[in-house]
C-alpha cells in the first residue's frame, strides 16, 4: 500500500548540442551523460549543467555530412574506459573520450540495426540488416553468427504424448473440422518500425530477440542461451508489438499486445508460454508503445507511449508510465505526459543501473531530465478517535482509499476509491488535527482535488464504494466528498509541457494553504511554494490556487514533513542537512533545524522518509535511509530498521529480524531511546514482538490498539503490539473507560488483575462505575475468576520507566479487598440481578466463605423474589457447583450443621442416597453437643471437635483426651479447661509426656514444672543438661544434703560431657561441696584465673605447685605442637596449590580442555553434547556415586566428604587445598583467646621463657597467614567465581557458552570458597609484658 513520490528532478536544458538527439547512455562512475546525435557524441554533466566533451562522427566519416546518418547504440565500456557506438550503417567504433581518439573495430557491410551488451559487459550482440545475429566478445571477437529466424522451436521445446491434443476434444456446432483448421495469424500493427528487439536478463545468461516473421508477417520473441543456443520460440500471439524487455530478475519478458478493444501489457515465460497480463488505460488505437523498461530491482516497468497520429502534420503527445504489482494487481503509480510541443517529445529513456529508483528521460529539443522516486506511505495523520487511519494508494486515475479503523481491507480491494478524469500522481492527507480525513489529490494535469468528510446533500459520483458495502447493504461508512478542484497557476504554463512534474512533494498544512517544492532548471536550488485559494464570489466548479509567495534554498530539496501538532515543518536537501521552513512568519524564512545543543542537524546520509517527533521536551527529526539506517537527528540509533512510523507518543520500527518493536518517546531522554534503539537485547517484553519476514508498516489506528503490517507480496496482517495495548488500556482506566478496557482484555487475552493493579485506590473508589459499565454478570464472573494476589504491574505488565508507580491504596490482602468492595457496591446495586457475581466474590476470598454462600443459597430456596433478574436457588447451586468441588461443598454444608442444607446439596450431587441418608439420619439422635463432635470428627476439623466435646460432660473426657493425644492438640485443649481443673492437669502430664517423646526435653520439664509434676521436670531437666532448673526442681521436692550432693556430680558430669567445665566447677563446688575436684575440671577446661580464684579462696596454694603449674606447662607444650603441625600443613598446602594452578594454565595453554572438570554442575551439559570432552565424561563417571546418591541423605553426606580430595591428581584437588588452607586460617584464628588467657598465666608464674617461646610461634603463625592469603585466594579467582553462570535469565546455551569462556572449574556451589577467610586484627591476643 506504498506510493513512488518524487524525491527530486534534475533538469538541464538547451544543451548545446548539433543535430538532433537520437538516443543517449550513462557513465555512471562519472556521472554523465553521452547523447548521440547524427553529427557524433557529446557529454555532459547534468549536475554542472555544462558539456564536457564532443565528438564528432562525421568528421571521420563514420556518419554522412547530410544528417541521414543514424546512432543505433551507445555503450559505456567501464573496464576500457571507453566509448563503444554502433552506426546504422554498419560500424562498430570506439571512442576514448579522454583523448577523443576514434578506432573502428568492426564494420557490417549490410548495416546495423540493434547493438545489445550483456549485463556483464562480456559479450557484444549485433543485429544486421540482413536478418542475421552476430555475438562477439567484448574484445570485438566474433564467436558466432547466426540467422535471426530459426524454424526450429528450441533446445526446450515441448513434448506432447497426444493426451488433450485438439484434435481429441469435443468441438460443438463446429463441427470435427474445426480440430484441424489453422489459426489465422494478424500480420504486424501498422505503426512497427519491423526493427528487431533485444533484451537480456539480469544475470546475462539468456537473452530475447523479437522480430517480425517473413513468412506470417507477425511478430514472435525467440530466446538464446549466452552460448548463442536457441532455448524456445514464443507461442503464436495476435497483435505482439515490438516492444521488449526482460525482467532483471529473470521471471518474466514484457511486451505488448494489441486485442479488439484494448492495449495490454502481456509477459512470456522462458519457455515462450503467456504468463499474465494488465491492460493499458488508453482506447483502442489511440497510442502506440514505444518501449518497455524494466528498473533495477525489477520493481517497478516504465511504458514509453506515443499517441497514434490522427491528422497529418500534428505533433503526438507521448507519456510515460510507471506501473508496480502488489498482490497480483498491477497499479499505475506515476503518469507522464509530455506536451504536443516539439520541444518535449522523448527520444528516449533509461533506468538508472544503480539507482534503482532515478528515470533519465532525453526530449527532442536536447532537453535532459531525471526523475527520483521513492516508496511512501500516504496515511492520515490524526491521533484522535476521530481519525479514521485513511490509507490512499494510487492507481491510474483512481485512489484507492482503505479506512483500517472500521474494516481491514485487503489489496487491490479497497473501501472506497476516488474517480478523476487524469491519472494521479500525488496525494497528500490535511495535517489538521481535527480535519486529519480530508485528502487533495495532484493529477498529471496539475490540477488539486479536495476531497472533505462531512455531510453532503447529494450523493458524490467520482465516490464509488469498494469492498465495504453496496448492492443493498447498509453502508455505516463516512465517505468523503469532492469540495472543488484547483488549478495551479504558474507563471509560465509552457513549463508544464516540458516538465510535467513541476511541482513535488505537495503538503496540506492549513485549511487553504498548500506547500509544493519545484526545483531550478538552471542552477542547484530550491524554491518552496506556499499555495493559497483564490477566493470566489461565485460558487464556480474549479477554483484557483494562487503561488502566493515563494521561498529560494540553496540546496536540492528531497524531502518535506510538517508535525501536525506543533505545526513545524522540515525541510530535507540532497547533502542531509535539515531545515526549518517558518512558513506562518511573514518573511516565510527558512533557517537551520538545530538540536538541544543548539548545534544545526545534518544527516549523515540522504533519508527517503522523515517525520518529525517529539522525544521528552525536544522536537527531533527521525530518518531513514533506502539502506534501512534510522537516524534520530544526527546520529545513527539503527541500522536494520526497514520501516517505522510516530503514533502519539510512540515510535515504531520494523527491522530486518523480522521483529516489530515500539518505544514510549514521553518523557524518554534522548540517550536512552538510543541506548535502547542500538541495543541487541530488550528486556522489556512490551517492546519486542516478532512479525512475519519483510513486514513493513502501514499505519496505526490511533486511540486503538491495531498495527497494520504489510508482507511483501502485497497481503496485509493486523497485529495488536503489547506495547499499544498495554498503553491504550491505561488511558481507558485513567479515564475510568472500563468498558472498552474490559472489552479489549477479553479480545486480546491481557490479564484483568490490570485493571485492579494499575491504580488500585481509584479502582476501589470507583467500583460501582466499573459494575454498571461492564453490567455483564458473566463478565464480572470472569473479572473475579482471574484475580489472584500477584501484583502484574510489578511481573507482567511493568509501567513504562516514565510513567508514575500507582501505590496500593490499602496494605490488606488483595483478593478480599476487591471481593468485599464489589460485593458491597453490587449489592447496593440490585443484589438479585448479581447474585450469581456476589457467590463468586464469596468463594474467590483467600478463605472461601462457603458456609455464607450455602447460607444465602439456602435463603434464595426460602424466598421468591419478583424481580425478573432474580436467580431461583436451583441456578445459583447449579452455578456453585461450577466454581467448588461438590464433595468439598457437601462437607462445608454439613459442617453448618444445617441438615435442609445438607441434603439440598447432596441431592445435587452424585451421591448416592443411600451413603449419606443413614447417617444424616444418626445424626439427628444425637445430643447437640455430641452431634457436632462427630460432624466436626468426620470433616477432620478437630480443633472444633474437642470444643464441642469439651461441653457434653466429664463422662466425655477420657474420650476427648484420647483425640487430643491422638491429633496432638494439646495446645488448643489447655484453653478450654481452667488451669485449677483436673482435666487441665492431665492434658499437662500428657502434653510433657508428649515432648519428652519429640526429644523436648526443656518444654517438657517447664510443662511437668507448671503442672506440679516435679519428678518428672527432674528427669526432663536432668535429661537436658539444664543444671539451675533441676537444682530448682530438687529444692522443691526437699531433697537433702546428701541427694543434692548426688545430684550435683551427675549434673558435674554431664556437664563435663558438653564441655561446660566452668558450669560442672560451679555445681561441685556449691552443691557437692569438692572444690579440689572443681579445680581440677577447671584446669581441664583451661580456665586458669577461675582455678586460681578457688585456690585462694579456699587457702590451698600447695595446688598451684601441684596441679597448676604443671598443667599450665603442659597446655604450654599443646598449644606449640598445635602451630607446627598448623604451620607445617599450611605450607604444604600451598605450595601444592600453586603447582596445582600451574598445570592448570598449561594445560589450557595447549589447549586441554578437557582438564577442566564441571564437578556435580556438569549434569546441566546434555551428554551427546559435542562439547563435553572425554576426560570430562571419566569426571562426569568418578561423580556417578554422587549423582546416584541423591537418593539417600545417607549417602549424599558421605559423597559431599568425598566431593573435595586432597588427593594429588583429583578433579577437584584445587578446591580442596582451599578448603583445608581456610580451615587452618579459622583454627588458628579461633586460638586467640586461649592464647591470651595461657600467657597472662604463664608471666605470672614466672614462665616467660614459654610465654614468649609460645607468642613468637603464635605472631609468627598469623604473619605467614596474612602474608600468603593474597597468593592464595586471588583477585582472578575471586572474579571468576563471582560470574554469574546460572540464573532465571539463563539458557542452556549461555550457561555452556559462559562455562567455556571462563576456562576453569569452578563448581558454583563452591563458589564461597573463592572468597578468603577473614582475620580479625583487632582481636586482643598479644601481652606485652612478654616483648
Amino acid at each position: 500500500m506504498r506510493n513512488l513520490k518524487l524525491f527530486r528532478t534534475l533538469e538541464f536544458r538547451d544543451i548545446q548540442g548539433p543535430g538532433k538527439p537520437q538516443c543517449f547512455s550513462l557513465r555512471t562512475e562519472q556521472g554523465t551523460v553521452l547523447i548521440g546525435s547524427e553529427h557524433g557524441l557529446i557529454e555532459v554533466d547534468p549536475v554542472s549543467r555544462e558539456v564536457k566533451n564532443e565528438v564528432s562522427l562525421v568528421a571521420e566519416g563514420f556518419l554522412p555530412e547530410d544528417g541521414s546518418g543514424r546512432i543505433v547504440g551507445i555503450q559505456d565500456l567501464l573496464d576500457q574506459e571507453s566509448v563503444c557506438v554502433a552506426t546504422a550503417s554498419g560500424d562498430v567504433i570506439v571512442c576514448s573520450l579522454s583523448t577523443q581518439q576514434l578506432e573502428c573495430v568492426g564494420s557490417v557491410a549490410s548495416g546495423i540495426s540493434v547493438m545489445s551488451w550483456s549485463p556483464d559487459q562480456e559479450l557484444v550482440l549485433l543485429a544486421t540488416g540482413q536478418q542475421t545475429l552476430i555475438m562477439m566478445t567484448k574484445d570485438f571477437e566474433p564467436i558466432m553468427e547466426q540467422q535471426i529466424h530459426q524454424d526450429d522451436f528450441g533446445e526446450s521445446k515441448f513434448i506432447t504424448i497426444g493426451w488433450g491434443r485438439k484434435e481429441t476434444q469435443f468441438h460443438g456446432s463446429e463441427g470435427r473440422q474445426a480440430a484441424f483448421q489453422m489459426e489465422a495469424l494478424e500480420s504486424a500493427l501498422p505503426w512497427d518500425d519491423h526493427r528487431p528487439q533485444v533484451t537480456w536478463r539480469g544475470d546475462g545468461q539468456f537473452f530475447a530477440v523479437s522480430v517480425v516473421c517473413p513468412e506470417t508477417g507477425a511478430r514472435k520473441v525467440r530466446v538464446w542461451n549466452r552460448e548463442f543456443a536457441l532455448q524456445s520460440t514464443s507461442e503464436p500471439v495476435a497483435g505482439l508489438g515490438p516492444a521488449l524487455a526482460w525482467k532483471p530478475s529473470g521471471s518474466l519478458i514484457a511486451s505488448t499486445q494489441d486485442k479488439p478493444n484494448q492495449q495490454d501489457i502481456v509477459f512470456f515465460e522462458k519457455n515462450g508460454l503467456l504468463h499474465g497480463h494488465f491492460t493499458l488505460p488508453f482506447l483502442k488505437d489511440e497510442v502506440k508503445v514505444n518501449d518497455l523498461l524494466w528498473n533495477a530491482d525489477s520493481s517497478v516497468l516504465a511504458v514509453w507511449l506515443e499517441d497514434l497520429l490522427r491528422e497529418e502534420g500534428s505533433i503526438p503527445k507521448t507519456y510515460v508510465q510507471l506501473w508496480t504489482v502488489g498482490n497480483y494487481h498491477w497499479y499505475l503509480k506515476q503518469s507522464l505526459s509530455f506536451g504536443t510541443c516539439g520541444k518535449s517529445k522523448i527520444v528516449s529513456l533509461i533506468w538508472d543501473p544503480v539507482t534503482p529508483y532515478r528515470l533519465h528521460v532525453l526530449c527532442q529539443a536536447w532537453h535532459y531530465l531525471c526523475y527520483d522516486w521513492h516508496w511512501t506511505t500516504d496515511r492520515s495523520s490524526g491521533d484522535n478517535s476521530s481519525d479514521l487511519s485513511s490509507v490512499a494508494v494510487i492507481d491510474g486515475n483512481r485512489v484507492l482509499v482503505t479506512v483500517f479503523r472500521q474494516t481491514v481491507v485487503p489489496p487491490p480491494m479497497c473501501s472506497y476509491q476516488l474517480l478523476f478524469p487524469h491519472p494521479v500522481n500525488q496525494v497528500t492527507f490535511s495535517a489538521h488535527p481535527q480535519k486529519s480525513n480530508d485528502l487533495a489529490v495532484l493529477d498529471a494535469s496539475n490540477q488539486i482535488s479536495v476531497y472533505k468528510c462531512g455531510d453532503c446533500p447529494r450523493a458524490d459520483p467520482t465516490v464509488k464504494l469498494g469492498a465495504v458495502g453496496g448492492s443493498g447493504f447498509k453502508v455505516s461508512l463516512r465517505t468523503p466528498h469532492l469540495e472543488k478542484r484547483y488549478k495551479i497557476q504558474f507563471e509560465n504554463d509552457d513549463d508544464q509541457d516540458i516538465n510535467p512534474l513541476k511541482l513535488g512533494l505537495l503538503t496540506w498544512i492549513e485549511e487553504d494553504v498548500f506547500l509544493a517544492v519545484s526545483h531550478s532548471e538552471s542552477s542547484p536550488r530550491s524554491v518552496i511554494h506556499y499555495l493559497t485559494v483564490v477566493p470566489s464570489e461565485m460558487d464556480e466548479e474549479q477554483g484557483q490556487l494562487n503561488i502566493s509567495s515563494s521561498a529560494m534554498v540553496d540546496g536540492v530539496i528531497i524531502s518535506l514533513c510538517c508535525n501536525s501538532k506543533t505545526k513545524s515543518v522540515a525541510l530535507q536537501l540532497t547533502d542531509g542537512q535539515i531545515f526549518k521552513y517558518l512558513w506562518e512568519s511573514p518573511s516565510l524564512a527558512v533557517k537551520p533545524w538545530k538540536n538541544s545543543g543548539g548545534f544545526p542537524v545534518r544527516f549523515p546520509y540522504p533519508c527517503t522518509q522523515i517525520e518529525l517527533a517529539m522525544i521528552g521536551e525536544e522536537e527531533c527529526v527521525l530518518g531513514l535511509t533506502d539502506r534501512c539506517r534510522f537516524f534520530i537527528n544526527d546520529i545513527e540509533v539503527a541500522s536494520n530498521a526497514t520501516s517505522f512510523a510516530v503514533y502519539d507518543e510512540f515510535l515504531l520500527l520494523t527491522t530486518h529480524s523480522h521483529t516489530c518493536q515500539c518505544f514510549c518517546l514521553r518523557d524518554a531522554s534522548f540517550k536512552t531511546l538510543q541506548a535502547s534503539l542500538s541495543s541487541s537485547h530488550v528486556s522489556n517484553g512490551e517492546v519486542l514482538r516478532k512479525v512475519e519476514r519483510g513486514s513493513r508498516i502501514v499505519t496505526v489506528v490511533p486511540q486503538d490498539t491495531k498495527l497494520i503490517l504489510q508482507m511483501p507480496r502485497g497481503n496485509l496482517e493486523v497485529v495488536h503490539h503489547r506495547a499499544l495495548v498495554l498503553a491504550q488500556i491505561r488511558k481507558w482506566l485513567d479515564r475510568l473507560m472500563f468498558q472498552e478496557a474490559f472489552e479489549c482484555m477479553r479480545k486480546l487475552r491481557i490479564n484483568l488483575n490490570l485493571i485492579y493493579d494499575h491504580n488500585p485506590k481509584v479502582f476501589l473508589e470507583n467500583v460501582e462505575t466499573f459494575i454498571k459499565q461492564i453490567d455483564s454478570v458473566n463478565h464480572i464472573n470472569l473479572f473475579f475468576t482471574e484475580l489472584k494476589e500477584e501484583d502484574v504491574t510489578k511481573t507482567m505488565y511493568p509501567p513504562p520507566v516514565s510513567s508514575s508507580v500507582h501505590l496500593s491504596g490499602d496494605d490488606g490482602n488483595k483478593l478480599d479487598l476487591v471481593c468485599d468492595a464489589m460485593r458491597a457496591a453490587m449489592e447496593s446495586i440490585n443484589p438479585h440481578k448479581y447474585c450469581l457475581s456476589i457467590l463468586t466474590s464469596h468463594v474467590k476470598k483467600t478463605t472461601p466463605e462457603l458456609e455464607i454462600v450455602l447460607q444465602k443459597v439456602h435463603e434464595l430456596q426460602g424466598s421468591a423474589s419478583s424481580d425478573p433478574d432474580a436467580v431461583s436457588a436451583e441456578e445459583a447451586l447449579k452455578y456453585l457447583l461450577l466454581l467448588v468441588d461438590v464433595n468439598e461443598l457437601y462437607d462445608h454444608s454439613l459442617g453448618t450443621y444445617d441438615f435442609d442444607l445438607v441434603l439440598m446439596v447432596a441431592e445435587k450431587s452424585q451421591k448416592d442416597p443411600k451413603e449419606y441418608l443413614p447417617f444424616l439420619n444418626t445424626l439427628k439422635k444425637m445430643e447437640t453437643n455430641y452431634q457436632r463432635f462427630t460432624i466436626d470428627k468426620y470433616l477432620k476439623r478437630y480443633e472444633k471437635a474437642i470444643g464441642h466435646l469439651s461441653k457434653c460432660g466429664p463422662e466425655y473426657f477420657p474420650e476427648c483426651l484420647n483425640l487430643i493425644k491422638d491429633k496432638s492438640l494439646y495446645k488448643e485443649a489447655l484453653k478450654l479447661y481452667s488451669p485449677s481443673s483436673q482435666q487441665y492437669q492431665d492434658i499437662s502430664i500428657a502434653y510433657g509426656e508428649h515432648l519428652m517423646q519429640e526429644h523436648m526435653y526443656e518444654p517438657a520439664g517447664l510443662m511437668f514444672a507448671r503442672c506440679g509434676a516435679y519428678e518428672k521436670a527432674l528427669s526432663a531437666f536432668l535429661t537436658c543438661g539444664n543444671w539451675k532448673q533441676a537444682l530448682c526442681v530438687a529444692a522443691q521436692l526437699k531433697f537433702t544434703e546428701d541427694q543434692l550432693g548426688g545430684l550435683g556430680r551427675t549434673l558435674a558430669g554431664k556437664l563435663v560431657e558438653q564441655r561446660k567445665h566452668v558450669d560442672a566447677a560451679m555445681v561441685l563446688e556449691q552443691y557437692a561441696q569438692d572444690y579440689e575436684e572443681a579445680v581440677l575440671l577447671l584446669l581441664e577446661g583451661a580456665a586458669w584465673e577461675e582455678a586460681l580464684r578457688l585456690v585462694y579462696k579456699y587457702n590451698r596454694p600447695d595446688i598451684i605447685e601441684t596441679n597448676i603449674k604443671p598443667s599450665i606447662l603442659e597446655a604450654q607444650k599443646n598449644y606449640m605442637a598445635f602451630l607446627d603441625s598448623q604451620t607445617a600443613t599450611f605450607i604444604r598446602h600451598k605450595k601444592r596449590l600453586l603447582v596445582v594452578r600451574e598445570l592448570k594454565e598449561q594445560a589450557q595453554q595447549a589447549g586441554l580442555d578437557g582438564q577442566v572438570h564441571h564437578g556435580q554442575e556438569s549434569d546441566l551439559f546434555s551428554e551427546t553434547s559435542s562439547v563435553v570432552s572425554g576426560s570430562e565424561m571419566s569426571g562426569k563417571y568418578s561423580h556417578s556415586n554422587s549423582r546416584i546418591s541423591a537418593r539417600s541423605s545417607k549417602n549424599r553426606r558421605k559423597a559431599e566428604r568425598k566431593k573435595h580430595s586432597l588427593k594429588e591428581g583429583s578433579p577437584l584437588e584445587d578446591l580442596a587445598l582451599l578448603e583445608a588452607l581456610s580451615e587452618v586460617v579459622q583454627n588458628t584464628e579461633n586460638q586467640k583467646d586461649e592464647v591470651y588467657h595461657i600467657l597472662k598465666v604463664l608471666f605470672l608464674f614466672e614462665f616467660d621463657e614459654q610465654g614468649r617461646e609460645l607468642q613468637k610461634a603464635f605472631e609468627d603463625t598469623l604473619q605467614l597467614i596474612e602474608r600468603s592469603l593474597p597468593e592464595i585466594w586471588t583477585l582472578t579467582y575471586q572474579q571468576n567465581s563471582a560470574t554469574p553462570v546460572l540464573g532465571p535469565n539463563s539458557t542452556a546455551n549461555s550457561i555452556m557458552a559462559s562455562y567455556q569462556q571462563q576456562k576453569t572449574s569452578v563448581p558454583v556451589l563452591d563458589a564461597e570458597l573463592f572468597i578468603p577467610p577473614k582475620i580479625n586484627k583487632r582481636t586482643q591476643w598479644k601481652l606485652s609484658l612478654l616483648d
